[in-house]
């Protein structure tokens, strides 16, 4: 067991030697605004910059438009640890500083940044693990390792480097997952139109063949005929409509109401004849016993007169007699002898 992880120890240091020889180019892990407190000790308060994390080094500007450079600090032997600051209160800081303690930041130990809460120091620390800065080890971690230090590589370097690699695996799987999310849908349509394709060029003919009547394919079924007679049904009956409604436009007249008729002169002329010459033009009252008068008696001499008889003739249609008024003695009259 201990000469297998040696050998897997060995080959892993071999590898970070080749790729210590060919380091990709540096990328970017985080980018944000921290707080530098060296610089600000004696000053009385802290400096805003903005940092920049990548895979090989610290760097932090002025400003977030990374114009005007301050300074880019190296990360390799780098440790990471929590720190304590304020006098007037706790603040959210951590530094950065080599285990050997040699200057980080010019006559400095150690680098302390600072953050405005807990989560963007811890997301900070996630970020610089990434890049390959570990946590300090207090002396009972250092203790417990102390019997496994054969297996383990004690170059920071080699850490880095593994680092290094699972980043660019990372990348390499998202670029295979895309590639894989991209072909596989167009694959699958490829195979199905080429199967189909082959059937239709080979099986589909004695399929059709063996399955008997070829007259029975091409029958229509029994919902669809149901259904197209509806729509027969229907057409017929929509015509026979449209033909009833053109018969009654055709037939029909419409003639405009005509205007009314001004009957004023009419009126004038009835109430100007009925009026006597030297009269008022009012008439006179109605007698109260005129509804009461017996009817008037036939003409003397009968119907047998020839001026009676020459009237008639002489008008158009013969009017029907009237019915005569019975004698004194009660006989009827002798009856009328045409001539």
């Amino acid at each position: 067991m201990h000469s297998s992880l040696s050998l897997f120890f060995c080959s892993a240091e071999q590898q970070s030697s080749e790729v210590a020889k060919n380091k990709p180019g540096n990328k970017v892990i985080r980018k944000g605004w921290l707080s530098l407190q060296n610089i600000t000790l004696l000053r009385g308060g802290n400096k805003d910059f903005w940092f920049v994390l990548n895979t090989e080094s610290l760097t932090w500007y002025k400003d977030d438009e990374e114009k005007e450079k301050r300074y880019v600090l190296l990360l390799d032997g780098l440790k990471i640890r929590d720190i304590e600051t304020g006098f007037f209160g706790k603040k959210h800081a951590f530094a950065l500083f080599y285990p050997d303690n040699h200057n980080v930041y010019k006559d400095y130990k150690q680098l302390e940044l600072c953050a405005e809460s807990a989560e963007l120091v811890d997301s900070w620390k996630a970020s610089f693990l990434r890049a390959g800065v570990y946590p300090a080890k207090t002396k009972s971690e250092k203790t417990e390792q102390s019997d496994t230090s054969s297996l383990e590589s004690s170059e920071p370097q080699l850490e880095r480097q593994v680092e290094i690699i699972r980043n660019l695996v990372d990348s390499y799987m998202k670029i295979v997952i895309k590639t894989q999310l991209d072909l596989v849908p167009k694959l699958l349509m490829h195979m199905l139109v080429n199967e189909i394709k082959s059937f239709l060029k080979g099986e589909l003919l004695p399929n059709l063949y063996q399955a008997g009547d070829l007259n029975s394919l091409m029958s229509e079924s029994l919902g669809v005929q149901q259904k197209r007679d509806e729509m027969v049904r229907v057409y017929d009956a929509m015509k026979e409509a449209l033909n009833i409604i053109s018969e009654v436009s055709m037939s029909t007249v419409s003639t405009p109401i005509p205007p009314p008729v001004n009957d004023d002169w009419l009126q004038s002329d009835i109430s100007g004849g009925l009026t006597a010459p030297g009269s008022t033009g009012t008439l006179p009252p109605p007698s109260p016993t005129a509804n009461r008068r017996p009817p008037a008696p036939p003409p003397p001499g009968g119907w047998n007169s020839t001026s009676n008889t020459g009237s008639i003739k002489g008008s158009g249609p013969r009017q029907v007699p009237s019915v005569p008024a019975k004698t004194s003695s009660g006989q009827l009259p002798s009856p009328l002898i045409p001539q």
